[in-house]
């Protein structure tokens, strides 16, 4: 199965998404914000990225900006609830930007892993 980096500030979400993944056995790399992330990305080379949007430090978009300047390959997978102002437009522009596939928070586990076995099938709309 696949590494995968879950870029995510709650822990609870984080949690949740580890133990989807871990169950359809991927392995499962963590970072609580897009700076911890981006050198987690560096140091483990992931083949799949999973960010939020909204988070301290270093924000989704940034971190998903970056990402693709070090490697342009890379499927990430943007989620987002809206954050404070509940606005999901944000991960429209995560789309334009590069991301392979957006999710809407709150998520159903077949709603994660579908979109998980998408990209890294190559399936998704990018």
């Amino acid at each position: 199965m696949a590494r995968i980096l879950i870029i995510e500030d709650e822990a609870l979400v984080r949690d949740t998404l580890r133990q989807f993944l871990a169950s359809a056995g991927h392995e499962v790399l963590e970072a609580e914000d897009g700076e911890r992330g981006l050198e987690a990305f560096k140091a483990s080379g992931p083949e799949l990225v999973i960010s939020d949007v909204h988070m301290p430090a270093k924000e989704g978009i940034s971190t998903l900006i970056e990402i693709r300047e070090l490697d342009p390959r890379t499927r990430i997978i943007m989620i987002s609830g809206g954050g404070r102002s509940g606005n999901t437009d944000y991960l429209d522009l995560a789309r334009q930007l590069g991301a392979s596939e957006t999710v809407r928070k709150p998520f159903r586990k077949a709603a994660i892993l579908d979109a998980v076995e998408r990209v890294l099938k190559g399936q998704s709309p990018r």
